[in-house]
């Protein structure tokens, strides 16, 4: 036995991923009512749910406080990788959604929902999570919250003792050690989630909807394969596709499972160690880019939008869709901070063009129908991106020193 599992832990964890996938598929095949092999899936994302709160608070508050002044980072040229992305994302979804219009029957509802009234309305939210109390926001994972007060107690830390600080990095080093336990377990987990989604979501349900499904996943992949590895290109100046490609196998395959930015934190944080970026910088662009990067927000939301727009044969103007690719990109940044994610910010897109809202809503209530895929394909874009932006800042970096040297 110990050999086995000696020779199980040597095979890549992508490898064991895929392995999961394969016996996931043949246990729902064979076994569509053995309602136990589920709870694997559950038990490895609430673990993993359980503990990214609690390490996203001890890495970034450790990295900062043992930050010495001077020591450069690549956090603003990071954030504004991620603020082009978002964009451009929007910008993307919007001219796609015009090149194929997309049609609903706006049958469906999604009664007990709760939209934010306008964008004052979501950014008062996202500020209020930044003062929640510190423990209210670690028991709700309000990571916005966890990060403000991980912000400040890291920059008030930077005098204390290096006992403390000492203290600080092996508490640290020990939540990622149970990190690193939880993921060898990923491929049990997927197995259990793969095995309960085709049991429990028939692909029948899908089809009325693959026009719409078939434009938000060709935007994702679109900026997935073309945008990002332009923007990643002109960083650079060479090949992006091995980094591109690195980041959508070991972070987009297990966020397109877990369907949670910050359940797959732990996992974007072993890949960029292996990756060798900087710790200083990695420790807080992680967690934060598992809160503003929201590329796969900003199409979700211009695509839902637009199919209600055509569906009621409203005209839109060019500045106004320009407009929806902003308002798309700044709600998909705050679209953490609001019960539902993103599809819970398409009725204020929506608001835009006149809309009411008992019409939104059912767009919405559209979007649940389609969440299986559409979350996946959309937590899989926004999290492997963070890793992937902030290693593109480093090597552009790391070459303009090797270019003045």
């Amino acid at each position: 036995m110990a050999t086995l599992l000696h020779k199980w832990n040597k095979v890549s964890l992508v490898q064991r991923i895929l392995i999961g996938i394969v016996v996931g598929i043949i246990l729902a095949l064979a076994f569509p009512h053995a309602a136990g092999i589920g709870i694997f899936g559950s038990l490895f994302v609430s673990a993993l749910k359980a503990i990214a709160p609690i390490l996203v608070f001890l890495l970034v508050m450790s990295a900062l406080s043992q930050h010495k002044k001077g020591r450069p980072t690549n956090m603003k040229s990071i954030i504004v990788l991620y603020a082009l992305s978002t964009f451009l994302a929007g910008l993307i979804a919007v001219i796609a959604s015009f090149l194929f219009p997309v049609k609903l029957s706006l049958i469906q509802s999604a009664e007990g929902l709760t939209p934010p009234g306008g964008i004052v309305e979501v950014l008062k939210g996202l500020l209020l999570n930044v003062v929640d109390n510190p423990v209210n926001a670690l028991m709700n994972a309000n990571y916005i919250g966890i990060l403000a007060w991980a912000i400040m107690l890291g920059l008030a830390l930077k005098n204390a003792k290096d006992t403390t600080k000492n203290l600080l990095s092996n508490f640290s080093d020990a939540v990622s050690l149970i990190v690193k336990w939880v993921i060898n377990l990923a491929p049990l987990g997927i197995m259990g989630l793969v095995y309960e989604s085709i049991t429990a979501n028939g692909l029948a349900s899908l089809l009325d909807y693959g026009k719409l499904l078939l434009v938000l996943i060709g935007c994702m992949l679109f900026m997935a394969l073309v945008v990002n590895p332009l923007i990643v290109y002109v960083n650079i100046r060479r090949n992006p596709y091995p980094l591109v490609f690195s980041c959508l196998r070991e972070s987009g395959l297990t966020a397109f499972f877990t369907r949670s930015s910050a359940a797959n934190i732990p996992v974007n944080m072993k890949l960029c160690e292996k990756l060798g970026l900087d710790r200083d910088s990695y420790s807080v662009s992680i967690p934060l880019g598992a809160t503003i990067n929201m590329a796969g927000a900003a199409v979700t939301i211009s695509v839902l939008t637009l199919a209600a727009v055509h569906t009621l044969g409203i005209q839109v103007d060019i500045g106004t869709a320009f407009i929806l690719s902003l308002l798309s990109a700044v709600a998909a940044a705050g679209a953490s901070g609001v019960a539902g994610g993103s599809l819970l910010l398409i009725p204020l897109a929506c608001s835009l063009f006149g809309i009411p809202n008992e019409i939104a809503i059912q767009v919405v209530g559209a979007g649940f129908i389609i969440g299986v895929l559409q979350d996946s394909c959309e937590t899989a874009l926004n999290s492997s991106s963070d890793v992937l932006f902030t290693a593109t800042a480093e090597y552009a970096k790391n070459r303009k020193e090797l270019g003045n040297a």
